[in-house]
């Protein structure tokens, strides 16, 4: 209806909601991963329903139906997850948390760690160029995550599931109403290794023991001319890796111990308002706190703090059905506090950076509805960058429907964003390697262009065929060269003569419902993947897989008392760096499966996890050696650990109306 409605509800729609605010509750069925035909950016929906066919522990466990987000570790110590969109990684694609920009900076990585699922409600997947209102960072495209709302009929959702790795996870949310304007919903959640697991007998833990709390509470104040909400959220995370001793905990008088804390505290404020029928004004503000205190082994200690503050005000008009306009401003401020230290010989070597970097400025965006068969949207930012002085951001989307059977869309524009050296490559500090560090925070530059076309048959928007193509181009990019056996250096790409990056995406998804409750998705993605090197030129950039083929498989019984999921994919090769044994990885399977068994307020659910058992072998370099210098736990292609086998509840208590 209104602006607000884009930020106070989130930028995305949501799932069509299987509760109402009338006392009957009407049930029906989701699909778990499908493409949202109403969209006018190609996006890719994991609903509620999708979310649960996993075990879904957290937003890095909820991706492995999708072949267009990969998601990997970012070393093999850690525990640190990382995700990759259109070929690039997850640095390079927005993340929302409805609407509101996340996961930045010294949050990213592990960020997805710290996002239950089962709070969630949806996620949605928007490849390309985004729209200007939420600024200019994203690159390969955003993910919007749409949470459990204040106003859902459910005073009490409870979810618990246990690993055979020991990794246990406790979630609970809480949904309320007072009167008519006012709701809230509480969050609780607490998740941990209880043991360090060494199955590849390397020495080293293959997941970190770790012992995560995180709360939150959101608010909605709500009336027809007024919409408020608030929230908080704190976060308390340990995880201790590396070397172990014979009973599972790290092994304090080993060479190579890693221990990480970090904390985290967020609070946000929406504020939408109509100004009549067409119009209406609406006012975000977000701060967020996260503080990292780390050390990786006996040559790396990190410690770091960031402020940032996010604020957006935007008036929103619809002059017409044909005619729309929306203008803001809106920008971010990120004050750094890091000390990172690496000692060679003994002798301390510290690398220190204290810098309040801002971005922000005014944004204009117009929409042109040519009914149900054409729809225009173009935007324009103009943004100040601390150090680099005024950048334009255009982008454009198109999305063309001549008839209910097929949709195309395309879309272009440009992004930017500061590189964070340390915590865009967190991995790099699990090495004995020399780091040739450059800490500038380049402001990175990229260009993205590509379509979409969807057909529809069997007269269902469940049936269709689609196909992809994404081209992004790095105009200025920061480079960390992996390709020596004992050395990582930095450099930025504008410093080579002819520097190159760039990354070409295909994809083609299929979705059919053969018949009633048994659906079929198949997803194939191919990558190539380039990137100009210091003396080597362009080269196939290193561990970014050609390609990945998912296929899911999912029956439900009558009434879906019996839910069956099967998940199998083919994950393609990838160049390894230099130093490693071979050129390339080789191809490898993965298989998931899960069985509910569904009951009235009460679900049971079992499966596993990387069923046929497959992981990168010698997965840490020169395990044996930890203080050599050709140590290296980052070089990570393929899975950590073998196959998993979890089981679960969840416990769902509906509000009770009077007769």
């Amino acid at each position: 209806m209104l602006a607000l409605s884009c930020f106070c509800a989130g930028a995305q729609e949501l799932d069509e909601r299987l509760d109402t605010l009338e006392s009957a509750v009407f049930i029906t069925r989701q699909n778990g991963n499908y493409l949202a035909k109403s969209k006018d950016i190609r996006t890719e929906v994991i609903s509620s329903a999708g979310l649960q066919k996993m075990a879904c522990c957290s937003l890095a466990d909820s991706f492995e139906n999708s072949a267009s987000v990969n998601v990997g570790f970012s070393d093999a110590v850690t525990g640190a997850r990382q995700i990759r969109l259109l070929g690039l990684s997850g640095t390079y694609t927005q993340m929302l948390d409805e609407a509101r920009p996340v996961m930045r900076g010294l949050s990213a990585p592990f960020g997805l760690s710290y996002i239950p699922s089962p709070w969630l409600e949806s996620i949605q997947i928007a490849k390309g160029a985004s729209s200007v209102v939420g600024g200019a960072e994203a690159m390969t495209g955003s993910i919007n995550m749409e949470h459990k709302k204040p106003t859902d009929e459910k005073p009490l959702f409870i979810n618990a599931s246990y690993m055979n790795d020991t990794k246990t996870d406790l979630n609970a949310v809480s949904s309320l109403q007072f009167g008519d304007s006012w709701s809230t919903v509480l969050f609780g959640h607490v998740s941990g290794n209880l043991m360090a697991m060494d199955d590849n007998g390397d020495g080293f833990a293959d997941d970190p023991k770790q012992l995560q709390f995180n709360v939150g509470n959101r608010w909605l104040f709500f009336t027809p001319e007024l919409q408020v909400r608030f929230g908080v959220r704190a976060i308390k995370d340990s995880r201790h890796g590396g070397q172990i001793d014979g009973h599972g905990e790290p092994s304090f008088t080993g060479a190579w111990v890693s221990d990480i804390d970090n904390s985290n505290f967020n609070a946000y404020l929406k504020v939408g308002r109509s100004l009549g029928e067409t119009a209406s004004i609406a006012m975000v503000a977000d701060y967020n706190f996260q503080k990292m205190d780390s050390s990786f082994g006996p040559f790396t200690r990190y410690d770091a703090a960031q402020n940032s503050g996010y604020f957006n005000l935007l008036y929103q008009n619809s002059f017409s059905e044909t005619h729309s306009l929306t203008a803001g401003i809106s920008g971010t401020l990120d004050s750094y506090d890091e000390d990172l230290w690496r000692f060679y010989s003994s002798v301390p070597v510290p690398l220190l950076s204290q810098s309040p970097i801002f971005q922000g400025g005014a944004y204009g965006e117009y929409t042109f509805h040519g009914g149900d068969t054409f729809t225009a949207i173009a935007g324009i930012r103009a943004d100040h960058f601390s150090g680099n002085g005024i950048k334009i951001t255009p982008r454009v989307n198109v999305k063309y429907s001549p008839s209910e059977s097929f949709v195309f869309r395309a879309n272009a524009g440009r992004g930017l964003r500061y590189a964070n050296p340390v915590t865009d490559n967190i991995g790099v500090l699990s090495t004995s390697k020399d780091i040739e560090f450059d800490l500038t925070r380049t402001l990175e530059d990229a260009w993205i262009a590509g379509g979409n076309a969807t057909w529809y048959f069997a007269g269902s928007s469940s049936n269709y065929l689609s196909l992809d193509y994404f081209h992004t181009g790095f105009f200025e990019q920061k480079i960390v060269d992996y390709d020596s056996a004992t050395s990582i250096s930095f450099y930025d790409l504008s410093s080579m003569k002819d520097g190159r990056s760039f990354t070409n995406t295909y994809q083609a998804d299929l979705a059919l419902e053969p018949f009633e409750r048994f659906t079929v998705n198949a997803t194939f993605r191919y990558t190539d993947a380039r990137v100009s090197l210091r003396g080597q030129g362009l080269v196939e950039k290193p561990m970014t897989s050609r390609y990945k083929g998912v296929l899911n498989l999912q029956y439900a019984l009558p009434l879906n008392k019996w839910i069956f999921d099967f998940t199998a994919s083919l994950n393609g090769p990838c160049r390894l760096f230099d130093f490693m044994d071979e050129e390339y990885s080789p191809v490898y399977p993965t298989l998931y499966a899960q069985i509910t068994k569904r009951m009235k307020g009460f679900d049971i659910y079992a499966g596993g996890e990387n069923l046929t058992g497959f992981r990168q072998k010698d997965v840490i370099i020169s395990a044996e050696n930890p203080l050599d210098p050709t140590f290296d736990a980052s070089a990570v292609w393929g899975p950590v650990m073998g196959a998993k086998i979890y089981a679960g509840i969840r416990i769902t208590i509906w509000k009770q109306y009077n007769e």
